[in-house]
């Protein structure tokens, strides 16, 4: 029975703990802004990453409360001075943050872009199901976003222009 429950694990500290460690989240959070827990970068991903690590490591090991809560502050502070140097160095933005990449153009679809991603063809072809698409000609482009999302952009039927804008940032080739 020790293997389902055994009377010397700490319930009630990781109970409170888990209370704890929740609030410092959301104060932490609500002081810093939700930007902290976006996922607009690779950056933003291994930062995610890490505070859930370290939430794992606070309520299931011997790191304390105290030590956890500083670990979680710590980086989303850093999220924050990480924002402001993407906005004042780009040169800062571009070394954290991977560039958007075409992988269609209209109904063509560009096999060296999909080649460099690392993405295949098959899984190219599912994201387009997954949007409704029922030919290559409603396709106006389909994009492998900074976060590793792909965004399908669809022609539109009541002649709206599509606006170039769109894919303002976004590489043609890798």
């Amino acid at each position: 029975m020790e293997w389902i429950y055994d009377i010397k694990d700490p319930i009630w500290q990781t109970v409170v703990g888990s209370l704890i460690i929740f609030v410092v989240i959301i104060i932490v959070t609500r002081i810093i802004g939700l930007r902290s827990f976006a996922k607009f970068t690779a950056y933003d991903f291994a930062f995610t990453v890490a505070i859930g690590s370290i939430i794992s490591s606070t309520l299931t090991s011997s790191t304390s409360i105290t030590h956890g809560a500083v670990a979680i502050t710590s980086l989303l502070v850093l999220t924050l001075i990480s924002s402001y140097l993407q906005k004042k160095i780009p040169e800062f933005s571009a070394l954290i943050s991977n560039k958007p990449l075409l992988l269609m153009d209209g109904n063509t679809i560009l096999y060296n872009n999909l080649k460099h991603s690392r993405i295949e063809k098959s899984q190219l072809i599912a994201k387009l199901r997954e949007a409704n698409v029922l030919d290559f000609n409603q396709v106006e482009a389909v994009v492998l976003e900074s976060t590793g999302d792909i965004s399908v952009l669809h022609k539109t039927k009541e002649g709206i222009e599509f606006n170039k804008q769109l894919l303002d940032g976004v590489r043609k080739t890798p």
